[in-house]
């Protein structure tokens, strides 16, 4: 047949189109939207845990409203929901508890630390952007990595870190070596026997709370 060949492309020639997508294609397509849907969703639910605390530090609605850049009524209307059920335990703020979540906030606190000082320098950079973008998450072996690369930029920029950020290290490297023990069956039933607050929500609090301590030193 010469140039003129009319077939439709479905009657075979070189230019048939594939059949379909694979799973194992469609799994990587939508894998890096759902990481962002996930991480949004989680931030969420993260900002209106957050108010509740605000809320029980005694915190106006107005000043809440103006640091979610929410509106009141909305801040309201969330303050509210959360008052229809026990009123949360009050919130310890001081920097050493030996749960898990606030020790891995720490931490994530000092990298971020560390990232500041040294730029692109640091080691940890690339793994603190991925967990404030909510593409990685707070495993156990993730948090391995982290204190690896924490250690490594200890050492290799030990001439512009202050001791401080070592001495931070120390403590929480060895609290996460032996953490505390998780409450029993009977303690999980009283609620002053476990933290306050989601284990997201103290990894938060625990973050910006080790960055202001290692500032003020």
């Amino acid at each position: 047949m010469g140039s003129n060949d009319t077939r439709h492309p479905n009657d075979g020639g070189a230019h048939q189109p594939s059949q379909t997508l694979t799973e194992e294609q469609a799994a990587r397509m939508l894998a890096g939207m759902n990481e962002v849907i996930r991480a949004g969703e989680e931030m969420r639910k993260l900002r209106t845990e957050m108010i509740t605390m605000f809320a029980g530090l005694g915190w106006t609605q107005d000043k809440i409203a103006r640091l979610t850049e929410m509106s009141q009524p909305a801040v309201s209307k969330q303050v509210t929901k959360s008052k229809r059920g026990d009123p949360p335990p009050p919130l310890d703020l001081s920097l050493d508890q030996r749960d898990v979540p606030w020790l891995e906030g720490r931490l994530w606190g000092l990298a971020e630390e560390i990232s500041e000082t040294c730029h692109d320098a640091a080691r940890c950079t690339r793994y603190v952007n991925a967990l404030a973008r909510g593409r990685k998450r707070f495993t156990p072996q993730n948090v391995d990595e982290l204190r690896r690369l924490v250690e490594e930029d200890l050492r290799l920029h030990r001439s512009i870190l202050p001791g401080s950020h070592r001495d931070a290290y120390d403590q929480i490297s060895r609290a996460l070596d032996v953490p505390k023990k998780a409450p029993s069956a009977a303690g999980a039933a009283n609620p002053a026997a476990a933290p306050p607050a989601s284990p997201a929500a103290r990894r938060t609090l625990a973050c910006q709370i080790q960055r202001e301590r290692l500032r003020g030193d």
